[in-house]
């Protein structure tokens, strides 16, 4: 999870150094970043069933191997289009990997106490893997070349494929249908949890549902993440998003009715795993505002480096991990997750909106580095909201409940890049046309992404505290 989620940071920076290398056009250099967005959140749900279905330690695998192998066939890349299906690669990957993780978790960790730490530890990575990317992407291309940027996947990736190999348990697999967890097939070992997969999808996976979620997520990422260059009201955007929208109600339709379905409709009955993924869609959106619009006004207005960007939001990365790492476990045992999430919430809100008063000519010391502290509301609201949505997840459900999970978080930052950056861009523009100074507009459009993104936060404390339902400890 660390290398997915670096990876996904890490490129942002080098774009300028891989654009005057390979030659992308602007509107080509985009799909360096879409191309990994697209295979990345269409694919999650569908990878979270598959390891449910043939076994989570197999999908596991083969998605670290597939980016691990990706990652060198990105950094080798001499085109644009090699890079870009590269990137594709490393989507599909990512994808079955990180869908099935939760899953592997709540199953391996069955006590509470022990599941909240493991889950605090793997939110912890999350973090760390943001900021990290952020410092490395500057000091790898300023230091060596972008093509590092993918090269030090091989190392991490290497180390995941034979740790796992080692420590994951062998697969159990799930009677498609019955929604029971089983082990049938012959036993090849004595270890909790180990069976032999000798059926997986020959016992009646729902392939058209398959197909139909895929094309549905895989077109609806697409038009949003396209939204900056057709607009919002363009016959481009309304037409592809209404055909996505047809084609994932289709496959809800689907699965009301099939005898195999691959998403069981039975999971959108606990309010704990719906409130969840509604909050974490609204969240992850919001906080787009923090890690990238603040980066853009940190080089933009104030002229940081790549390299002094990551450096200056690190404070953010060191807090969290302390918070989710040192408290959040403990909090949510003895509090609850609700009441932690709520708690988290509230000084993210603060962050935001105190954002919105940045100046111009902001000062690192006493602009910048106290709102840092503030960031330590991730720490609590993401192990939190994580154990709620996974909370009521079985052993035949915990691989869709995580892919599920991750698949809002990819819908929540794709809206959060088109909207947020679509509206600081567009009033910037206004801005300039009138006559203010470049960074004057800048900072403007910038502090109507952290207003809005405020909003958002708000929307998500208050759908938390309607739809999460106090639960007993």
């Amino acid at each position: 999870m660390l290398m997915i989620v670096l990876d996904g940071s890490i490129v942002t920076v080098a774009m300028p150094a891989i654009q005057d290398d390979l030659g992308f056009t602007p509107a080509g250099l985009s799909w360096v970043v879409n191309a990994y967005l697209i295979a990345f959140g269409s694919l999650l749900l569908l990878a979270g069933r598959l390891g449910d279905l043939l076994g989570r330690k197999r999908v596991f695998l083969a998605g670290t191997g597939v980016f691990t192998a990706a990652s060198l066939l990105a950094g080798l890349a001499t085109s644009p289009a090699v890079l870009i299906g590269a990137r594709f690669l490393q989507g599909v990957g990512s994808a079955m990997a990180a869908a099935v993780s939760l899953g592997i978790l709540i199953t391996l960790f069955t006590e509470p106490v022990e599941r909240a730490k493991a889950i605090a530890v793997f939110s912890f990575t999350g973090a760390a893997g943001a900021s990290i990317g952020q410092v490395a992407g500057g000091l790898l291309t300023d230091a060596m070349s972008w093509h590092w940027i993918f090269f030090i996947n091989l190392p991490i990736g290497l180390a995941a494929l034979a740790l796992a190999a080692r420590v994951l348990p062998g697969d159990r697999r799930t009677d498609v249908g019955t929604g029971i967890g089983t082990s049938t097939g012959k036993r090849t070992g004595t270890g909790k949890g180990t069976s032999t997969v000798t059926r997986g999808l020959a016992a009646g996976a729902d392939v058209i549902g398959a197909l139909l979620i895929t094309a549905g997520l895989m077109l609806g990422i697409y038009t949003v993440v396209k939204v900056e260059q057709y607009g919002w009201v363009s016959a481009h955007t309304l037409g592809l998003g209404a055909l996505a929208v047809a084609l994932t109600g289709a496959f809800v339709a689907r699965q009301a009715t099939a005898a195999s379905p691959l998403m069981p409709l039975r999971i959108f009955r606990s309010r704990a795993v719906v409130g969840a993924n509604a909050v974490q869609m609204l969240m992850v959106a919001a906080l787009f505002s923090f890690q990238i619009i603040l980066a853009l006004h940190l080089q933009r207005v104030l002229g940081y480096s790549a390299g002094e960007t990551g450096l200056a939001m690190l404070p953010a990365a060191i807090v969290i991990g302390a918070v989710s790492l040192g408290v959040s476990a403990r909090l949510n045992a003895r509090f609850g997750e609700r009441n932690v999430l709520l708690t988290g919430l509230l000084p993210l809100i603060t962050l935001l909106v105190l954002l919105t008063r940045i100046p111009a000519d902001a000062d690192y010391a006493t602009d910048v580095l106290p709102l840092m502290l503030l960031a330590a509301g991730f720490g609590l609201a993401l192990p939190a909201l994580t154990s709620l949505g996974m909370s009521d997840a079985g052993e035949e459900d915990a691989g869709l409940a995580s892919g599920l999970f991750n698949t809002t978080q990819q819908i929540g930052m794709a809206v959060g890049v088109a909207v947020l950056s679509t509206l600081a861009a567009s009033r910037s523009e206004r801005l300039l046309t009138d006559g203010a100074s470049e960074a004057e507009a800048l900072t403007a459009g910038y502090h109507l992404a952290f207003g809005v993104g405020a909003g958002l936060l708000v929307t998500a404390f208050v759908v938390a505290y309607a739809v999460v339902r106090p639960r007993t400890r």
